[in-house]
């Protein structure tokens, strides 16, 4: 399981800050006047170059750009360095480190772990999180419990050759060599991932949380036991004489540690993964193929300012992708919703889909600008699914039950667990809007977060598809980081 990030930092923090002191002094005595130290190339320059994986948590492509948690990460930085970022993807981890060795980028922001042998060649920044090697195997086969009984299996594992999950297997062959393993440099972690899923393979190894991102693409998949305890996270650098820019990174990573800025970055990628419906899954998936190429252009074409894939995930959780679907509670169409929300947004016939997905997003609009701007800008939309389910004064009810218990209003992650304490006549009693299904409207939140990863996982893994059989030509082009606006529009109602 994924521990606490913030808990090791505490324990952690007070040797880095001195680490920070005793490096910037190294720099200082080691480098006369003549001398360029790395952080003044990349100043000079102009430019950070940072190398990543092109996945569903590093870095994709979104409707306003780059985004992904090391994209998010790499930005920041940037900035406090002040220069612009360009960011290098790669489709394969055998990519990144020659790049790295070469000159040709400053950092690898990959979530990588730290492995010794990446540690001996390259310098491993601070951890920002922890994830542990799980073996994966198929659901409905034989699950192996652990490590001697995959050995007495005679069965073998396949890993990416150069992955930290290599050196892991060849460590652990010294004292098990009856261990039997492929190391393979034809395929990525996600095509082992979906080898296994498709019964090709039998089992490998993947990190906790590529697991739980992937199982919303192959729910097949499923955790058969641990092969190692929690490790470190974090971004590399080239090993070398000159610490500056390294001393920078302890510096950066503790200040986003301190000001909050990592846990806002660690609930946008992970607040929802930990939750995983098999049978759910299942027939999303199935969904995807089946019914979303039908829809997709709807989306696209209404989406506006939002990512479509993202109104899509609201879509399927809505009505499953069912233009007639109907409730007995009167919310009718693919967008599901009431005739007073229809009649305020325009919306004539509710089991029209284009109408519905119009008048949904328009819908959707109205309650994002309602959102207080004390809200940090990505976590809005949260906060305005949570409105679109329950309502916005019961949303604003639990913030400010948060905010009576010490807790902060304007992040979603203290405000979801406050609200199925709406159900609690101890709380509602007390509240502006009083009862509401809080626990509901959480669930229904978080389970758009799932299948949004989930279509960015299947969209990204159809265009790789592409470009490895030379179906498309797939151009990644560097834009600006922007972050969601919309127009400012007022709304009457406070639920659909």
């Amino acid at each position: 399981m994924r521990t606490s990030v913030f808990t090791k930092w505490l324990t952690k923090f007070c040797t880095l800050a001195i680490t920070i002191v005793t490096l910037l002094s190294v720099v200082g005595c080691q480098y006369d006047t003549d001398t360029q130290t790395e952080l003044q190339k990349i100043q000079e320059r102009g430019v950070l170059r940072v190398g990543t994986l092109n996945n569903q948590l590093s870095y994709y492509i979104g409707p306003d750009g780059p985004t992904g948690m090391e994209y998010d990460l790499a930005s920041a930085f940037a900035n406090q360095l002040g220069v612009r970022l360009e960011i290098k993807p790669a489709y394969r981890l055998s990519e990144l480190f020659p790049a790295l060795q070469n000159g040709e980028i400053d950092i690898v922001a990959a979530g990588l772990t730290q492995a010794p042998n990446r540690v001996k060649t390259f310098r491993a920044g601070p951890a920002y999180y922890y994830v542990s090697q799980q073996v994966v195997y198929k659901k409905g086969t034989w699950r192996p419990r652990n490590l001697k009984q995959l050995i007495d299996s005679g069965e073998s594992i396949t890993v990416v050759k150069g992955s930290h999950f290599q050196q892991t297997l060849l460590d652990l062959a010294k004292t098990h060599p009856d261990l039997k393993y492929t190391i393979t440099d034809s395929y990525d972690t996600n095509d082992l991932l979906k080898q296994v899923s498709t019964g090709e393979r039998l089992f490998t190894v993947v990190d906790s949380i590529e697991l739980s991102l992937a199982q919303r693409i192959y729910p097949n998949i499923a955790l058969a036991f641990e092969l190692t305890e929690d490790q470190p996270t974090s971004w590399y650098l080239p090993r070398g004489v000159d610490e500056s820019l390294y001393a920078l990174v302890i510096e950066f990573f503790g200040n986003i540690h301190q000001d909050g800025q990592l846990r806002l970055i660690e609930e946008k990628y992970f607040g929802h993964i930990d939750d995983f419906d098999y049978v759910d899954t299942r027939a999303f998936v199935r969904a995807l193929d089946s019914k979303l190429p039908k829809w997709e252009s709807l989306f696209q074409k209404y989406a506006g300012e939002f990512d479509w894939r993202l109104v899509a995930a609201l879509a399927y959780q809505e009505s499953h992708w069912n233009p007639k679907a109907k409730s007995p509670t009167g919310v009718r169409g693919m967008m599901m919703l009431t005739l007073p929300t229809a009649k305020s947004v325009g919306v004539k016939d509710r089991l029209d889909p284009e109408q519905s997905i119009r008048g949904g997003v328009e819908y959707l609009r109205k309650i994002v600008n309602r959102i207080p701007d004390s809200i940090n800008q990505h976590e809005k939309i949260w906060f305005a699914l949570a409105s679109y389910n329950v309502g916005y004064g019961h949303v604003m009810d639990a913030r400010r039950i948060a905010k009576a218990q010490g807790a902060n209003p304007d992040l979603w992650s203290d405000v979801k667990t406050r609200l199925p304490k709406l159900r609690k006549k101890g709380y509602y009693e007390y509240t502006r809007y009083g009862y509401a299904r809080g626990d509901e409207a959480l669930n229904y939140v978080e389970s758009i977060r799932r299948y949004y990863q989930s279509i960015i996982g299947h969209i990204d893994q159809r265009d790789h598809n592409k470009v490895e059989t030379g179906t498309d030509d797939l151009t990644v082009i560097e834009a600006p980081h922007m972050t969601h606006s919309a127009a400012n529009t007022s709304m009457d109602s406070d639920s659909k």
